[in-house]
């Protein structure tokens, strides 16, 4: 299997063709095409604005996209990555009625269902199978929507991108649902090495059944196209012979399949007339504009991408990605595309590309990529500051800044205040950046900056009533040509969480304008946390946290009061940046089977717990899908109601565990070991609560 030589940036032309088709459609998702022209007209641009919602926004055509690829990462690398694997992993990440999917109900989403087979123990595929659900639950359009990364994984491979994307169709869905999930993916793989969409078509069709119903409504979308020149009157002919009243459920895939067709055919080399094609259609816009977007930024690259309006510049990269994975929520188009190509080259026997910049998050390395910087004025005018990639480089541009005046420019790292305002889908999100790490950034004045201009990292927190409070952090005034490295060590932000990161900059110079140049931002090193409830008001920091427990409760004197009503629940904080450290906190059990602290936590079903359980042992566990390892066990006769000091240390494969300041395990995992991840608080059939938990760097 070979790699195409712009291989990276074709898979982020892709991640970014995906988003803008996503938010594009997002606002009027399930809106028919008549409602749609006498409502908004022929849908050219962004209209969030227009109907007062936000434009970045969680949504399940996004969240599902990139998180179910973490199979990869559980299960391996692998060309025969099964259904059963990445049925797992959707168990892994999915928070129940909170995550990812639309939890529309049992026999009402295709996703629900699947969800609820798999948990009830029905593995897939048969969790998603007509033969187990009905053909009308099996043939809706969730398999369709999250194709685009086992197609980026596979460039020029179509057989095996539609091997991949049909494995995982086949947790949820069955019939013309796989089909035409199989037949993008192929058609996406072969975007990568082909501009022709007629062949692309050909490709797609070469991987699905000659007479499945997804084969002949292609060839009547073909039909009309040769036929019709205004692709009006295409829509109309698939509305009169595919259109939603032909087909049982909510959102069949069929007449939705037929629009994707459509729009590629009349606008096969235009993202922004093949995007207004597709909406405009209306239907699912949001999922099919997805698609088109993703398979024509593949195809067109960047230069596509950027033509036209400015699609990528709204957006600044921002992602969210809502999973168990609490730590990947806050993301951007880089980043997922530098993961998605890792999978591809290590899937292709190719070694990957060295991280950029020594692994930094933010390196801007990828044409035109911001990574979610953008500009902020403060008093000053609008467009006192800009926001752009130069080069590789993050530059920031001064359009005049005078004393007294400060511009800025962050990133999220964590959820934004708007999150309530997001419909549907719930963000399940922890911050990217803690107390107690260290962030480094390296910072060069060009020379075109006419005086000196001070510039500092800084931060905003969450504070009373949910507000953003400004920390500042190393500042240095920089002349002319002068470059430096600033450092900060990130300080304790009383219990709330960090929502951005970035840069202040001032002068006391009458009037300052050029350019500050950011090579690269990074954080590293353990926390410093006292994560407790806060002295301010408000409802983030509880939020920072995965919740998968029946009751986050905030009525109680502890901060953090759990309750599960039947099974395991668990809240998880952290990040997969997390490697060595120490967690303690003084925890209660109220009634529970069993309760406890976890750490290394890499989702709802992998992670080392140390517990205190109902038959009067305390034990550490390693639980990895439907595996639970008892790694070490003793006798420990617990009361309920009383505190106990629960200690778990990890360095490497070490496990050190001890109860009221008394050792009580010490282990080593060697075997398919976690070696980072988050914390967690753990509960079974139950109650339990703490005050505070402190993590820190565990001591070598």
């Amino acid at each position: 299997m070979t790699v195409p030589n712009d291989y990276l940036e074709r898979v982020y032309a892709g991640v970014l063709g995906k988003l803008i088709g996503v938010f594009l459609g997002r606002p009027f998702e399930n809106w028919t095409y008549q409602r749609i022209m006498e409502q908004l007209g022929t849908i050219e641009y962004y209209v969030h604005d227009r109907l007062g919602v936000p434009l970045v926004v969680t949504d399940d055509d996004v969240a599902g996209t990139f998180t179910f690829l973490r199979a990869f990462d559980e299960h391996g690398v692998k060309p025969d990555l099964s259904a059963a694997e990445i049925g797992k992993t959707w168990l892994n990440n999915i928070v129940e009625n909170r995550a990812i999917l639309w939890w529309g109900g049992s026999g009402n989403s295709s996703e629900h269902t699947a969800w609820l087979n798999l948990k009830r123990g029905i593995p897939a595929p048969a969790s998603g199978s007509i033969a187990v659900n009905g053909q009308t639950v099996a043939e809706q359009i969730g398999a369709q929507i999250f194709i685009d990364g086992w197609a980026m994984v596979a460039p020029g491979q179509p057989a095996l991108a539609a091997r991949l994307a049909e494995q995982a169709a086949k947790v949820s869905h069955d019939g013309e649902a796989v089909y035409a999930a199989t037949l993008l993916a192929a058609m996406e793989s072969e975007a990568f090495v082909s501009n022709d969409v007629e062949h692309l078509i050909e490709v797609g069709l070469s991987v699905i059944p000659k007479d499945s119903l997804i084969a002949r409504l292609i060839a009547d979308v073909r039909r009309w196209h040769a036929q019709l020149a205004d692709w009006r009157d295409c829509r109309q002919r698939i509305q009169d012979h595919y259109g939603y009243d032909k087909f049982p459920g909510n959102c069949h895939v069929v007449p939705n399949h037929a629009l994707i067709i459509m729009s590629l055919l009349y606008a096969p080399d235009d993202l922004q007339r093949a995007l207004m094609i597709v909406n405009t259609s209306g239907w699912d816009t949001d999922c099919n504009s997805g698609n088109v977007g993703c398979l024509l930024g593949i195809k067109l690259g960047l230069d596509g991408v950027n033509a036209g309006p400015d699609w990528r510049g709204p957006i600044a990269d921002r992602m969210l990605i809502s999973s168990a994975d609490g730590g990947n929520a806050i993301t951007d188009a880089v980043r997922v595309a530098y993961q998605i190509a890792g999978f591809g080259f290590r899937l292709a026997g190719v070694g990957m590309p060295g991280a950029p910049k020594n692994g930094a998050t933010f390196h801007f390395s990828l044409p035109g990529s911001v990574q979610g910087f953008e500009a902020d004025s403060g008093r000053g005018s609008p467009g006192a500051l800009v926001v752009e990639n130069s080069g590789g480089k993050l530059a920031l541009r001064i359009k005049g800044l005078v004393p007294g005046q400060r511009l800025s420019a962050t990133t999220p790292t964590f959820s934004p205040p708007n999150v309530p305002q997001m419909p549907v889908y719930e963000l399940m999100a922890t911050p990217l950046v803690y107390s107690g790490q260290w962030v480094e950034a390296s910072v060069t004045a060009e020379s075109d900056t006419c005086a000196p201009v001070t510039v500092g990292l800084c931060l905003k927190a969450y504070g009373s009533g949910d507000t953003l409070n400004v920390v500042d952090g190393d500042r240095q005034t920089l002349s002319p040509g002068q470059s430096t490295l600033l450092r900060w060590r990130l300080p304790d932000t009383g219990g709330q969480p960090i929502q951005q990161i970035g840069f202040s900059l001032e002068t006391e110079a009458s009037h300052a304008s050029g350019t500050i140049v950011v090579d690269y931002l990074r954080w590293d090193g353990p926390p410093e946390l006292r994560l407790r409830r806060p002295d301010e008001a408000g409802d983030f920091w509880r939020l920072a946290w995965v919740n998968s427990v029946s009751i986050f409760s905030k009525n109680f004197p502890a901060a953090f009061r759990i309750s599960q009503s039947v099974g395991e629940g668990i809240i998880i904080h952290g990040t997969r940046q997390w490697t060595d450290y120490a967690v303690s906190a003084s925890v209660s059990i109220h009634l529970a089977q069993e309760g406890g602290l976890a750490v290394r936590v890499q989702g709802l079903r992998r992670y080392y717990a140390m517990l205190l359980s109902r038959d009067g042992y305390v034990r550490l566990v390693k639980v990895r899908d439907d595996q639970r390892t008892v790694l070490a066990e003793q006798s420990f006769p617990w009361a309920l109601e009383r505190p106990y000091f629960l200690k778990i240390s990890v360095v490497g494969p070490a496990i050190e565990c001890s109860i009221d300041n008394q050792p009580v395990f010490s282990v080593r995992d060697e075997t398919a070991s976690y070696r980072d991840g988050g914390i967690g608080l753990l509960i079974n059939e139950g109650a339990l609560s703490t005050s505070e938990i402190r993590v820190s760097g565990a001591p070598s």
